[in-house]
């Protein structure tokens, strides 16, 4: 049984070397229109959920990992942005300003699931015209929900944050280790190579 994560960015990626070295990454396709209705508090467990689901009909015998990430301002939510004038739109929305990110995790294992989001608030420094063109001209907003990277230059927008640094990188780290290894233990008992802080990787039933 392997670990599976459906998810291309290198940034999960990264974050789950922090976890267990034992994954294999397998990016899948998604429609992820949102259902109408649908409440926003859910809206990144839903598509977590979507990108799950269908790599666990690839990988039916293995630990499947979906995530998403959505930021979240006055009842709008801010995916990736479409273009630059997009990007711009969201960076003035968010300048000044305090809003959630959202970062929805889904477990599958066959038919077997579980999916939790965590919640961090940002607050951006506000930010001039000019401040908001130079990081468009980086290059980085457009890949990114709300159109900001914070572990990267948009680190320079932020002035605090309430919660988990991790979760507005993309992936809420300490909460899916222990999500990830309780649904093991329930319902496959693998045994799967876990990292622990102060310690190496070691074998766990």
């Amino acid at each position: 049984m392997k670990v599976i994560l459906a998810s291309g960015s290198p940034r999960r990626q990264e974050l789950l070397h922090l976890v267990t070295d034992d994954f294999t990454v397998c990016p899948v396709d998604a429609d992820e229109t949102l259902p109408e209705g649908l409440p926003i508090e859910m809206a990144a467990a839903y598509l977590a959920d979507l990108k799950a689901k269908s790599g666990a009909l690839l990988f039916p015998q293995d630990v499947v990992i979906g995530c998403d990430t959505v930021v979240v301002f006055e009842d709008e939510i801010m995916g990736k942005p479409k273009d630059r004038a997009d990007a711009a739109r969201m960076l003035r929305r968010l300048s000044g300003e305090t809003h959630t990110v959202m970062t929805g995790v889904s477990l599958y294992l066959g038919s077997q699931t579980t999916v939790f989001t965590t919640e961090t608030q940002v607050t951006f420094y506000p930010l001039t015209d000019a401040e908001i063109e130079t990081y468009l001209d980086t290059g980085e907003p457009f890949d990114k929900a709300g159109a900001y990277g914070i572990q990267g230059k948009g680190a320079l927008l932020v002035r605090e944050l309430h919660g988990d640094y991790y979760n507005v990188v993309g992936l809420p780290v300490a909460p899916l280790a222990r999500m990830l290894q309780k649904f093991i233990k329930t319902v496959a008992h693998p045994r799967v190579r876990f990292k622990r802080p102060g310690e190496g990787t070691e074998q766990k039933d």
